[in-house]
């Protein structure tokens, strides 16, 4: 270190305490949030008895001031796929802070982009190039843009029940209306069933179509599409010149039980991939939009069109040093086999129970993304149970599930959508049998309870309704 840099560093020390500010004013965590931010959020989390304090985090586990741990089937909805803190992530983001690079100049080419593309493009063969932004919507909306203006066409299919991102691009080929409600006028698109060929079709033959994006498995819900869709979309669309992205924001990196998911399926070369969340490490965003070389070409068709689609943000030192650090450990660590053993294994003890269970109508998914469908029961006792359930609220009775499975057995899960009687388990990738172990135990004691007919269960089920008919 210089005398500058030693002068430098010791005029700013003591100047803030990350570390002290927590200690004081953590346990105002709910407070802040709801006076500062999302106020529906802490009441959400209040209702359900979501609201936990975790002190620390590693792994697959949380940890409350007890010392108690929490096992994580969530995974941050996908962003910790190599868990909390991995240490070669923790140790890359240490090391490009010490580096103290020249970041973000706008005007130079830092090798750790270029590094980084390099590595995701060997696990995308057919693919050439790629712009990196900050988040999986982002990288959405950088596909839907290049779509239209390489195709010159406005249009944009989507598959009905898809999810796609949040912003307004986004927004335009989300399938679920509690979303886009209230947020028109939105850009022009139009909803096809996933896996129906036919309606696919019927659209591209109007001529105004310049893609379809798709998700290999749908995140809300868990609904995978059929065998042989994408294939015969892909064929479809490139007769109509028109282009196929697939959303691999949830399902790439692993997730599935191969780098990407539309890789289940032989001959499946989308123009465009987006990608995100996993690729992060869990510590800075990052998104990927991938396409092929004639793509980026005629987009940036000229040095008087090099910024014609940017990110302030994009490509900066941190997210690259953690996007490399994070295929590293994908490599190293043999991730995808890993999750293709676990995930099987995890399916498989919880397809056995679809026996014991009524209540348990389906059990679908892929690798370490899995959707537990719950149906209606045989027995009338159950029935008029779930009858009463269903009138108040649909996905009441997923809801029921997910609480106990965290207040008694300490496991956090998610219900897969809104009015869905789904949970998704989308644990981080590292996990093993040990978690599938603990998972699958809590899980049936959760539902011999509600195939029991009393107990505390059923208790927070008339809560639920009871807060569901408040809020109507």
């Amino acid at each position: 270190m210089t005398t500058a840099e030693s002068a430098s560093e010791s005029s700013h020390t003591g100047e803030f305490d990350l570390g002290a500010l927590l200690s004081e004013r953590g346990a105002e965590r709910y407070e802040l949030h709801g006076r500062y931010l999302n106020h529906q959020l802490p009441r959400m989390l209040h209702t359900i008895g979501f609201d936990k304090v975790y002190e620390r985090a590693d792994g697959a586990y949380f940890y409350d001031a007890d010392g108690n741990d929490y096992l994580d089937m969530l995974a941050g909805f996908g962003v910790m796929g190599l868990g909390r803190h991995h240490p070669v992530v923790r140790k890359a983001l240490h090391d490009v802070l010490d580096l103290n690079l020249a970041d973000l100049t706008r005007f130079d080419c830092q090798p750790l982009p270029g590094l980084l593309a390099e590595k995701l493009l060997a696990h995308s063969p057919h693919l050439d190039r790629v712009f990196f932004g900050n988040s999986g919507t982002e990288a959405v909306e950088g596909a839907l843009k290049f779509a239209r203006y390489v195709t010159g066409r406005p249009r944009v299919l989507y598959c009905a029940h898809a999810f796609h991102g949040l912003t307004t691009g986004s927004l335009s080929v989300n399938g679920e209306s509690g979303f886009r409600d209230g947020f028109a006028p939105l850009l022009p698109d139009t909803a096809v069933p996933l896996g129906d060929l036919d309606a696919l079709e019927r659209e591209l033959k109007k001529g105004d179509v310049a893609a379809l994006i798709v998700e290999p498995i749908q995140g809300k819900g868990v609904h995978e599409a059929p065998p042989g869709y994408l294939r015969a979309a892909q064929e479809l669309l490139h007769r109509h010149k028109a282009l196929l992205i697939a959303d691999e924001v949830q399902t790439g990196l692993g997730r599935t039980g191969d780098f990407y998911a539309y890789q289940h399926e032989e001959g499946v070369e989308p123009d465009l991939v987006c990608v995100a969340k996993a690729l992060s490490g869990g510590y800075v965003p990052v998104g990927a939009t991938i396409g092929k070389d004639w793509i980026f070409r005629k987009v940036y068709s000229s040095m008087d069109r090099v910024l014609v689609h940017s990110a302030s943000f994009g490509a900066n030192a941190q997210a690259m040093a953690a996007g490399l650090a994070v295929l590293s450990v994908m490599e190293n660590e043999q991730i995808v086999a890993s999750v293709r053993a676990t995930g099987e294994l995890l399916r498989s003890r919880l397809v056995a129970l679809k026996e014991k269970y009524e209540l348990l109508a389906d059990v679908r998914g892929r690798g370490l993304m899995i959707g537990i469908e719950f149906g209606r029961p045989r027995s009338l006792k159950l029935r008029g149970r779930w009858t009463m359930l269903q009138a108040a609220r649909k996905g009441l009775f997923a809801q029921m599930v997910v609480v106990p499975l965290l207040q008694r057995h300490r496991i956090l899960t998610q219900v897969s959508g809104d009015h869905m009687e789904v949970i998704k388990l989308i644990p981080p990738l590292i996990i093993g049998e040990r978690e599938v172990d603990r998972f699958v135990e809590a899980f049936t004691a959760v539902m011999d309870d509600a195939h029991d007919g009393g107990g505390l269960m059923w208790d927070f089920g008339k809560t639920l309704v009871k807060q569901a008919v408040a809020n109507r």
